[in-house]
């Protein structure tokens, strides 16, 4: 799958106060550095050599995590596990984001937060014609980018309200996927 930097760090997390985090498709663990000292860290990744380069990654700044080979569709952990959970160019990706979003929810604690930085549809009608045009190319070419689908609105069909959201271009990316969206999204009360 093709990976660059992000352009901004997507989630400000004042670790101190949480006792819990998970980040879904964490690949590589780009997002190691953007995580404060002092809660417990967990990274479900489902593709078994993106993990061990994650363990790698850990090790090497010295960070405690804990490593599960899991796709964020099915995560192996109970409800009500985490404070946060971060989603970091995931959704655009996995299989099922109505499941993946489901599962995310099931995790959170009263009071915990989804903070993402995702892949989106355009707004623009024609950038977004294209998208729809060179969606199989490009998932082919991106690793199973789904560059139309239109998260922000996945989100809220799965139970989720908009606490902040910042729609960005990616400069340097091609056209198909420069639109992103990042923020935090809360469930909103069963």
């Amino acid at each position: 799958m093709l990976r660059a930097p992000v352009p901004v760090a997507p989630v400000q997390i004042d670790s101190e106060t949480l006792t819990g985090e998970e980040e879904i498709g964490a690949g590589t663990g780009l997002n190691l550095p953007h995580y404060g000292a002092g809660a417990r860290l967990v990274f479900a990744e489902p593709e078994p050599a993106m993990a061990d380069r994650l363990r790698r990654r850990a090790a090497e700044l010295g960070r405690e995590v804990e490593v599960v080979e899991a796709p964020a569709e099915a995560l192996p952990f109970a409800d009500d596990s985490f404070d946060a959970v971060v989603s970091t160019l995931v959704l655009c990706t996995v299989p099922d984001p109505a499941a993946a979003l489901a599962e995310v929810r099931r995790v959170l604690r009263p009071g915990g937060a989804l903070h993402f930085c995702e892949h989106v549809r355009a707004d623009s009608r024609l950038l977004a014609t294209w998208q729809d045009r060179l969606r199989r190319p490009w998932a082919a070419l991106g690793g199973g980018c789904q560059c139309n689908r239109p998260t922000v609105a996945l989100m809220g069909e799965a139970g989720f309200a908009l606490r902040e959201l910042r729609k960005e271009s990616w400069r340097g990316m091609p056209p198909l996927v420069r639109p992103l969206a990042y923020g935090v999204a809360v469930p909103r009360l069963r």
